[in-house]
């Protein structure tokens, strides 16, 4: 081999890949032709050129030095392994850095690819303004493209950043596979088509490895309060797992048929509920819990104490979960029991079981809510769910059920009579609306001598705890609620407490009581 030759071999050896060698074009072609033959003719090893590995971090130890997490709600988000997480409530809890440190467990491996988006091109430059004084700090090297609006780790992880104004925007990441997406400020979307069709997006071949994960923040409050509030608040309470749910019927989602899985649930969901007093950089001071406290008392109540269940313009806003809603429990055979119900097949069904306790609290212990269900059916099911609860005082009914709109056959009513479902009919008479409102107003107030509601649900009435506190108020007539709104279980409820239930000394049984002391006479009591 000649000098010149091995001095070429290792000068291309030595010099980093992607390197430009200076060399003329004429000169070039006849020594590339000249080392190709001789390596050929000789039996020594190609020379491989060098590349430089690079470190991989620890995605703990950049999550604490983007932030260090306050212990509770910020932990627990940032370990959470459900599906899909809402991390919410008040304002100051963090929510914004929380985020922004979640996708930082998957940017150490070239397969990750990550969404952040928010509502609009303004907020979602606070957002990478924010990024980038603490991603560089966290992970070494990491490389940040304003062309692609995306930052790209030293091993490949991608992530990257954008807005979503419209529904149609979402056309621009059709085609697109993510392992994380992430929307900062969820209720800014009024409807919930963009979250829904992202989860679409949520697919890839290393998602054993990587996991696949939707993640959102926000405050109560916004044009999209009510749909975040059904899908994450109210089908359990805080801080507990559970399976998804479709958002209009409120079943849960499964595998579809055809799958290996068919009919399990599908995956988890979560709220993680955040507090001012959770970050304590804010809440030590003092000064922004102050100006929180001078909001109006529907936004405090938002943004300071993180209720969902308040709303500007709201018909029942001294509803509060704290108060109102108890856990289950069983309820006493001598305890009188009755229902209330309203009927719509096209539209839902309400039907509502009521407990009256000693001391004339109104317990409601069990709910149905179902739709396309003929009155026939309805009574088989009623009858079902209430087979084991004794005896059933009375049911009341909305009295448009008995009337035959102009035909021969039985009325709805009348068929579920029938079925041995017994009803009554509801007062229906004018007046009847505005004064069964302020009766529920009455009933939730905290009686002064017991120091308890008059009214109460047990936890498993979801879908009546979610409506009573969003219903609105009727913009004519301040006195009555919005009847164009979701107000199937509110009438059942003003049906049944319209109906006067009382407790009765008489109720009493002995012979059935469960304490320790036995009656000797169960006819006197004693």
């Amino acid at each position: 081999m000649s000098k010149n030759v091995r001095n070429q071999l290792q000068l291309n050896a030595s010099l980093p890949e992607g390197s430009k060698k200076r060399s003329r074009k004429s000169r070039s072609s006849k020594k590339a032709v000249s080392v190709a033959t001789i390596s050929q003719k000789t039996e020594e090893p190609k020379a491989v050129p060098a590349t430089a590995k690079a470190a991989e971090f620890d995605a703990d130890i950049a999550q604490e030095v983007v932030f260090k997490p306050n212990p509770g709600p910020q932990s627990n988000f940032l370990s959470a392994s459900e599906r899909e997480v809402l991390y919410g409530g008040s304002a100051g809890g963090g929510k914004s850095y929380a985020m922004l440190a979640d996708p930082l467990h998957g940017l150490n491996d070239p397969n990750f690819s990550g969404l952040l988006v928010r509502h609009t091109t303004e907020e979602l430059r606070e957002l990478i303004q924010k990024s980038q004084e603490l991603y560089p700090r966290a992970v070494p090297g990491i490389k940040w493209s304003e062309r692609k609006s995306q930052w790209t780790s030293p091993q490949g992880g991608r992530l990257w950043m954008s807005y979503l104004d419209k529904d149609t925007d979402v056309t621009r990441y059709q085609g697109q596979a993510f392992n994380w997406i992430g929307f900062d400020e969820l209720t800014q979307w009024a409807s919930p088509y963009a979250w829904d069709y992202m989860r679409s997006r949520l697919r890839s071949a290393h998602s054993n490895k990587l996991g696949l994960y939707m993640r959102a923040t926000t405050n109560p409050g916004g044009n999209g309060h009510a749909w975040v509030k059904k899908m994450f608040i109210d089908p359990a309470r805080s801080n507990e797992p559970f399976w998804a749910t479709h958002l209009e019927s409120g079943e849960t989602i499964t595998y579809p048929q055809g799958h290996s899985k068919a009919g399990q649930p599908l995956f988890k969901r979560r709220f993680i509920p955040a507090s001012l007093f959770d970050n304590p950089y804010l809440a030590e001071s003092g000064d922004y819990e102050a100006m929180l406290l001078s909001l109006p008392e529907h936004q405090r109540k938002q943004l300071l104490e993180g209720n969902w269940d308040v709303n500007e313009g709201a018909a029942f806003p001294e509803f509060d979960r704290k108060i109102h809603v108890v856990d289950s429990f069983e309820i006493p055979d001598s305890w009188a029991r009755f229902r209330a119900c309203d009927y719509g097949y096209g539209s839902y069904t309400g039907v509502l079981w009521f407990a009256v306790a000693p001391d004339e609290q109104l317990i409601v212990y069990r709910e149905m809510y179902v739709s396309k269900v003929t009155a026939s059916d309805l009574a088989d099911l009623i009858l079902e769910a209430e087979a084991k609860d004794g005896t059933i005082r009375y049911g009341v009914l909305d009295s448009s059920l008995w009337h035959n709109r102009g035909d021969t056959g039985p009325s709805l009513a009348e068929q579920m009579n029938h079925k041995g479902c017994r009803w009554r009919p509801s007062d229906r008479s004018r007046g009847s609306r505005v004064a069964g409102k302020n009766e529920i107003h009455r009933r939730l107030q905290v009686d002064e001598f017991t120091d308890k509601p008059r009214l109460v649900f047990m936890n498993n009435c979801t879908n009546t705890i979610a409506q009573i506190p969003s219903i609105p108020l009727d913009k004519r007539n301040p006195e009555d609620v919005d009847t164009h709104a979701e107000d199937h279980l509110y009438d059942a409820l003003r049906y049944g407490i319209m109906t006067r239930p009382r407790s009765s000394i008489w109720d009493y049984n002995p012979a059935t009581q469960r304490t320790g002391f036995q009656a000797s006479d169960p006819s006197f009591g004693y």
